[in-house]
């Protein structure tokens, strides 16, 4: 096949890709406060909540004492 023909059907794929996964992305978006919500290996903390499930109260204090600034 001709150069052109191929790079119409990589533009044509292409452009298919993209509005496939942004129609999905639309429905499927990230939470509102999914970034802020603790996680230590892979217990994670609920929405609401500051705590941590599944590590100790010490293992709480040194990781809280990593994020503080002097």
């Amino acid at each position: 096949m001709k150069n052109g023909v191929w790079t119409l059907l990589t533009l044509a794929a292409w452009s298919l890709g993209v509005l496939v996964g942004y129609g999905v992305s639309s429905y499927t978006g990230v939470e509102p406060g999914y970034f802020q919500t603790a996680e230590t290996g892979s217990y994670g903390a609920a929405a609401g909540t500051g705590a941590t499930e599944g590590i100790s109260d010490e293992y709480q204090d040194y990781y809280k004492g990593l994020t503080e600034t002097e």
